[in-house]
C-alpha cells in the first residue's frame, strides 16, 4: 500500500492529537516511564487486543515485545484464515513499508563490506539509471536512505508489474526511465518505495546475487527468521496468513491483493511477529543476535539518526522515521518540551490487506512488533491508534480511544467510486433513450445540445477525478487504488470505461439525431 502520502498524514494528526492531550512523568526528565508489573503490562497489551479484534472485526493479530536484549513477550489473537486457521507469533504476513528496515541493513552490511559508499552517485553502481529529469545523476545512495532522492510515490508506483521472477526488480528499476522528479535530489523528504527499490538493485549488483537471496544469506538466516520470506510463493508454503479488506468500511473479506518482485526491498517482503523480535533485538544490541553480527554498531546508528525532516515534530533515518515518545508521558501531569521525551524511531507497513509496525526506543531497549492481516484502508486511523495505544500501555498508561481523522472522501471513497459508476449508467441509459426512442423530440430544440454538455460534464468530472484528483490527493497511482482497494477500483473500471470510448460515438450520434431533427423541422 504502500503504501502512500495520505498515510503519512494520518499518523502526522494522530500524534498531534496525542501530543497535544500528553504530559509527563519520569519521561519529562528524559527517560521513558515502565510499568510497575511487566507481565500485568503485557496481559494489558493481549486482552486489548482481543478487544480490538473483537470491536473492529479484525482478522487476526500477533505481537512481540523486546526489552533489554531479549523478546519477552508474544502473543497471536484471531485467525488466519477463513478456514478458522490461528494466527500465531509464527504466521507470516506481508509486511508493506516496513520491509525498508530490512533493506536498510542489507545497504549498510555493502557499505561496511566497501561495495557501496553513501554518498556515491547511484549511477557508479548502475551506470544505465535515469530518471526524465537532467538532475537524476545526482542521486546518491544516501539519498535513498533517507527518501531525499526527490522522487515521489505518485510518479514511481512499481505495482504496474506483477511479475514475481527475479529479474523483475531490475526492470521495474528501468522502468523508472520515463519518471520526472518531484524536488531537487539531497533537499527535501519525498517518500517513495521506488528509493528503496533501487537499493535493493543495488545490494543485488554490488553483491553480484538476487537481492531475494542476498537477505536470506546475510539478514534472515543469521538471525534465525525462519518464517520470514522475500516471494509470496514461499510464505505460503509456511501457512501465511491470508489477507482481509475492509468492503464499503463494513465488513472484513479475504482478499488477494498483488505483491510483485519488484517491490520486494521497499513493499513485498514477508514476516512474523516473533522474527520480527528477532531483527529488533539486534538493532537493539547494536547489531548483534547471540553470537551473530549482522552490522557495526556504528552502522546501527547511523540507520537511527534523522537525517531529513518530515515535518515539524519527526524525522526520517534509514528506513525509521523518528518522533518523540508521547505514549510514555502521563496525560495527568503538565506537558513537557518534546525535547524532553525519549525518541521514538517506528515505521508503519500499510498494504491492501495487511498493516505491520515495528518500533523501538533505543533509550529504554523496548521494542515491538505488531502485525494484522488486514487493513481498513477508508479509516486507517483506527488501526495506527492500536500501534500508538500499545506503546501506551507498555508505558503503564491506559490506552485512549481511536479518533478517525480520515476526511469524508477516503472514509466514503466507496460510495463515490460507486456514484460515478451509478451516474455513468444513467448517462448511458439516457443517451440511448434519446437515440433509439427519440424521447428529447418533445422537449424542444435544446434539449439534445444541453443534454450533450451534460454528458460531457459528467465524463470530464470521472475523468478529472480518477486520473487526476484522486492520485494527487493520495499521493498514488490510479493502478494501486484498482489494485489495493477493491471496493473503489472495481466500480472505477466501468467508469473509465465509459468515460473514454463513449463520449465521442455518443456526441456524434446525438449531434446526426439534432441534425435530423432539426432537418425535418422538429421544434
Amino acid at each position: 500500500m504502500r503504501t502512500m502520502s495520505w498515510s503519512s498524514h494520518c499518523l502526522l494528526l494522530c500524534f498531534l492529537v496525542a501530543l497535544g492531550s500528553s504530559t509527563p512523568s519520569a519521561a519529562a526528565a528524559g527517560t521513558a516511564t515502565e510499568p510497575d508489573n511487566p507481565e500485568q503490562a503485557y496481559a494489558a497489551v493481549d486482552s486489548f487486543l482481543r478487544d480490538q479484534l473483537e470491536t473492529l472485526g479484525i482478522p487476526g493479530a500477533a505481537i512481540a515485545v523486546v526489552r533489554d536484549g531479549r523478546q519477552v513477550h508474544s502473543g497471536a489473537f484471531g485467525d488466519a484464515a477463513p478456514s478458522g486457521r490461528p494466527m500465531t507469533p509464527q504466521t507470516p504476513v506481508l509486511l508493506a513499508s516496513t520491509s525498508k528496515s530490512l533493506t536498510a541493513i542489507a545497504v549498510m552490511q555493502q557499505v561496511e563490506a566497501g561495495r557501496l559508499r553513501l554518498d556515491e552517485p547511484v549511477r557508479a553502481y548502475l551506470p544505465w539509471f535515469t530518471l526524465d529529469d537532467p538532475r537524476s545523476p545526482d542521486i546518491t545512495v544516501r539519498h535513498l536512505l533517507h527518501q531525499t532522492s526527490g522522487m515521489s510515490s505518485r510518479d514511481t508506483a512499481f505495482e504496474g508489474s506483477l511479475a514475481q521472477e527475479p529479474e523483475a526488480l531490475e526492470e521495474a528499476v528501468r522502468a523508472l526511465a520515463g519518471s520526472p522528479l518531484a524536488g531537487e535530489p539531497g533537499q527535501r523528504f519525498h517518500y517513495a518505495s521506488a528509493n528503496y527499490n533501487i537499493l535493493g538493485l543495488l545490494v543485488q549488483t554490488v553483491a553480484n546475487q538476487p537481492f531475494g537471496e542476498y537477505l536470506k544469506q546475510h539478514v534472515l538466516g543469521p538471525l534465525g527468521m525462519v518464517h520470514s520470506h522475500t516471494t509470496a510463493a514461499a510464505a505460503r508454503e509456511d501457512n501465511a496468513a491470508e489477507g482481509y479488506y475492509r468492503w464499503f468500511s463494513s465488513f472484513w473479506v479475504e482478499t488477494d491483493v498483488p505483491a510483485p518482485a519488484a517491490g520486494m526491498p521497499s513493499s513485498t517482503l514477508y514476516a512474523s511477529a516473533e522474527d520480527l523480535g528477532r531483527l529488533l533485538t539486534a538493532l537493539l544490541n547494536g547489531g548483534r543476535y547471540g553470537d551473530v553480527r549482522i552490522l557495526q554498531p556504528g552502522s546501527v546508528a547511523e540507520m537511527f539518526e534523522p537525517r531529513t525532516s518530515v515535518d515539524e515534530a519527526k524525522g526520517y533515518g534509514m528506513g525509521w522515521f523518528t518522533r518523540p515518545l508521547v505514549e510514555s508521558v502521563d496525560p495527568a501531569a503538565p506537558a513537557p518540551a518534546a525535547g524532553e521525551l525519549p525518541l521514538l524511531l517506528e515505521h508503519q507497513g500499510e498494504w491492501g490487506n495487511s498493516h505491520t509496525y515495528l518500533a523501538v526506543v533505543p533509550e529504554s531497549g523496548l521494542g515491538v512488533a505488531l502485525v494484522i492481516n488486514g487493513n481498513d484502508t477508508a479509516a486507517p486511523s483506527r488501526l495506527k491508534a492500536i500501534d500508538t495505544n500499545i506503546l501506551r500501555i507498555l508505558h503503564g498508561h491506559s490506552p485512549i480511544p481511536a479518533v478517525v481523522i480520515e476526511d469524508w472522501l477516503q472514509q466514503s471513497s466507496w460510495a463515490v467510486s460507486l456514484a460515478l459508476l451509478l451516474a455513468e449508467l444513467l448517462s448511458l441509459w439516457l443517451s440511448l433513450s434519446v437515440l433509439f426512442r427519440r424521447r428529447f423530440a418533445r422537449l424542444g430544440r435544446w434539449a439534445l445540445p444541453v443534454w450533450t454538455a451534460v454528458a460531457l460534464a459528467l465524463d470530464a468530472l470521472a475523468l478529472w477525478l480518477c486520473l487526476i484528483y484522486a492520485p494527487a490527493r493520495f499521493d498514488t497511482d490510479l493502478l494501486v487504488i484498482i489494485r489495493q482497494f477493491p471496493d473503489v477500483g472495481v466500480p472505477l473500471v466501468p467508469v473509465l470505461g465509459l468515460a473514454i470510448l463513449w463520449p465521442v460515438p455518443r456526441t456524434v450520434l446525438l449531434v446526426i439525431e439534432a441534425l435530423r431533427h432539426a432537418s425535418r423541422g422538429v421544434p
